[in-house]
């Protein structure tokens, strides 16, 4: 579906440059072009390139559609996209000063227009959460322009009558060949079994020697039954509500950041004091209470607190993602920026069924769910790490939508407190962990000490 850009009053770049826009000798109609989209792109670039702008990730989604400085038709876009990278790859923010100032030491700013031209593309951005798509509508074009390319030489060749008929078969198969191989988002062909044996026979080998791990849950029987979280996989915590599956999947993120793995927690229900407040508890042994009602700490609580920010905060790789909504974009597009950051080796959606997608009308509450379920299991196999999903259960203990959450899902824990119901139950304090789907191993019980007022789960060995 193309996206409409408003046009743009602005100060063209100088003729001269218009004319380097080479045109094959064949062809006199315009070459394909979109010039507002080109600026708008620019225009996004400009605006998002600050790490401090709440808009930085899309900057990065812009230069991950691949688009490329020579895929624009003017060139004085194609210069002021390259003194962009050139700013951004010096780790300066990307703002129209510095860009100017880039172009300036280059010797293009007045070719492009002077700095005035880079505002006007400013003006030409509507939105920078658009600037992806305006990035493709480029690329499209240019693509258009390399096959209109490639046809003129056959026929600029064929027209010549140079060479035999090998020779003109051989530029054909050449040229189309480079068509399509030039197709943007085409894919290339999967392996061959021969070509991954080599790495099957080497995981194995540390599968076997017990090298081959994934990220660990917290909770030895839980990592020994299922080889921990694995990249490309989703792991569905079900349980009631008040049972606590929102700190479970907390301790089980702290714990997978300790081994140094880049972990993402987005919540949809709890901010982020209330989550700084849960692990604060859990790992300095606090009561929860205790921080969140006055007067709850003692002197030495506080040295507890202190001690926390150079021990644990300030060196853990936890990232706490509250969005101001609750759309799948958001939290796929913090997912990816957090990727790009330091890379992402966990990220946790507190919960499912809380969780928004653009969606057409009509459509079934399950519908929509599995359109977000489908669309976890995507995100996880695209940036190579290991996704929680958290889903409500009914009264009944029936996970609410459950089909498509249980088919995305890898490993499916559903938790269970008999002291929930019963609390003169002879199990209190004890958590089962029920694993009804594993593909990594059997289905299984786990059970685990519940030590709620310190906010936190923790393996029976340890109470």
């Amino acid at each position: 579906m193309s996206t409409s850009i408003p046009a743009q009053s602005h100060d063209a770049p100088s003729d001269d440059l218009e004319r380097e826009g080479k045109q094959p000798a064949a062809f006199t109609r315009m070459p394909p072009q979109d010039l507002d989209a080109e600026r708008a792109v620019i225009g996004a670039l400009l605006l998002s390139g600050s790490p401090k702008s709440a808009s930085y990730r899309f900057f990065g989604e812009i230069l991950e559609t691949g688009l490329a400085a020579e895929e624009y038709y003017r060139p004085a876009h194609q210069m002021i996209h390259r003194a962009i990278l050139e700013v951004h790859q010096a780790g300066e923010p990307v703002d129209p000063v510095t860009v100017a100032n880039a172009l300036t030491e280059r010797g293009e700013l007045a070719r492009v227009g002077g700095a005035p031209y880079l505002h006007v593309c400013v003006q030409a951005a509507p939105t920078t959460a658009n600037g992806p798509r305006y990035a493709e509508i480029v690329r499209a074009k240019a693509y258009r322009r390399s096959v209109i390319e490639s046809a003129n030489r056959i026929l600029e060749y064929a027209f010549s009558e140079a060479g035999d008929e090998d020779e003109v078969r051989a530029l054909v198969e050449q040229q189309l060949t480079d068509i399509v191989a030039g197709t943007p988002g085409l894919q290339e062909a999967p392996p061959v079994v021969g070509d991954l044996y080599l790495d099957f026979v080497a995981e194995t080998e540390d599968i076997q020697n017990g090298r081959r791990m994934g990220l660990t849950y917290g909770f030895a029987d839980l990592d020994i039954l299922t080889s921990g979280m694995q990249p490309g996989n989703v792991t569905v915590v079900a349980a009631q509500s008040g049972v606590g599956k929102s700190t479970l999947a907390l301790n089980m993120a702290v714990a997978a950041a300790k081994t140094g793995a880049p972990v993402m927690f987005s919540s949809l229900e709890m901010s982020s004091t209330e989550l700084m407040q849960k692990i604060a508890a859990a790992e300095g042994k606090l009561a929860l209470h205790h921080l969140t009602h006055k007067g709850g700490l003692t002197p030495e609580g506080w040295e507890t607190i202190h001690a926390l920010g150079p021990k644990l905060f300030q060196k853990l790789p936890l990232r706490v993602y509250r969005p101001d909504g609750a759309s799948l974009g958001d939290i796929a597009s913090a997912a990816r920026a957090s990727a790009r950051a330091e890379g992402l080796g966990l990220l946790v959606v507190d919960y499912v069924q809380l969780v928004e997608t653009e969606q057409l009308r009509n459509i079934t509450r399950e519908q929509a769910v599995a359109a977000v379920s489908r669309g976890l299991k995507n995100l996880s196999v695209q940036l190579g790490c290991h996704v929680i999903a958290l889903s409500q259960l009914n009264d009944d203990g029936m996970m609410r939508e459950s089909r498509a959450i249980k088919n995305d899902a890898s490993v499916v824990i559903k938790v269970e407190r008999p002291d929930a119901q019963d609390k003169e139950s002879p199990r209190a304090g004890e958590v089962d962990l029920v694993i009804e789907k594993n593909r990594f191993g059997p289905t299984a019980c786990v059970t685990v000490a519940s030590q709620l007022h310190y906010s936190r789960f923790v393996d029976m060995a340890h109470t």
